[in-house]
């Protein structure tokens, strides 16, 4: 049975990094195969992670409704849609990974979020362990793109904004009811002690504080340089914070 962690937040945050560092532990720790999921249609998890995006789910989802007319009778489109997303995994050491960028021109994400759908729903129970990036704010929910999730993982700033972004986020998984089993906060790029202020506002939302990221000059650094996530040295302290929250949440 697969264990699912969905990333989420408000644009800004450093959810994507998050889901970096988040991968790079997974995988020193064993814990593979792992399925990467890139939800968020303007999002650079590729580029995070230092790998070749390739085509993307909404790409192929384009491709179907071009040649679906061409289609013999009986031909089935799921089967095709399947084989076709099989052809776009990009396949890594210990993960394969996904994008799905956006299909149906522009403006529209609504296939593709029901090709999301189906995807958590088959492609994923060949992996123990799920990864998934989702669109910043809250259009996943809605969508219900973000379900039956193990872990959903809402990033903040170390800002009023940020968690009462997050806040928001958490209420409507809740109000939607999905099947979530755990929903906690992570506050990213906090420089030093978190403000009593922001401690109280989660508290007050009834969100679990299950991190704390600092603010880490390595990892910025990292970006300017175009390296991978995935070449964090181990005692990088970012790193080490991301291990603390696994290791609340996995079950062994």
């Amino acid at each position: 049975m697969s264990f699912s962690i969905a990333v989420s937040g408000k644009g800004g945050t450093g959810k994507t990094t998050i889901a970096g560092l988040i991968l790079k532990e997974l995988l020193g720790e064993g814990r593979k195969p792992v399925l990467v999921i890139d939800a968020d249609h303007d999002g650079n998890l590729a580029q995070v992670l230092g790998i070749e995006e390739g085509k993307t789910v909404g790409e192929v989802v384009e491709e179907l409704q071009e040649k679906v007319s061409q289609f013999p009778p009986g031909f089935s489109k799921d089967q095709w849609l399947e084989a076709r997303l099989q052809e776009v995994m990009v396949e890594e050491k210990g993960f394969d990974f996904l994008s799905m960028g956006r299909g149906e021109g522009p403006g529209c994400y609504c296939y593709v979020n029901s090709v999301l759908r189906r995807i958590m729903d088959t492609v994923t129970r060949d992996y123990p362990y799920i990864l998934m990036d989702n669109a910043a704010g809250m259009e996943h929910l809605s969508r219900r793109t973000t379900r039956d999730v193990d872990v959903l993982l809402v990033v903040s700033d170390h800002s009023m904004k940020g968690v009462k972004s997050a806040a928001r986020i958490a209420e409507l998984a809740k109000e939607l009811d999905l099947k979530i089993g755990r929903i906690g906060l992570l506050i990213n790029r906090a420089p030093g002690e978190v403000d009593r202020r922001l401690m109280k506002e989660a508290e007050g939302a009834g969100l679990e504080i299950l991190g704390v990221i600092p603010e880490d000059e390595e990892i910025a650094q990292y970006d300017l340089e175009g390296r991978s996530l995935l070449e964090l040295p181990g005692g990088n302290a970012a790193l080490k914070q991301v291990r603390g929250f696994l290791e609340k949440v996995l079950i062994n």
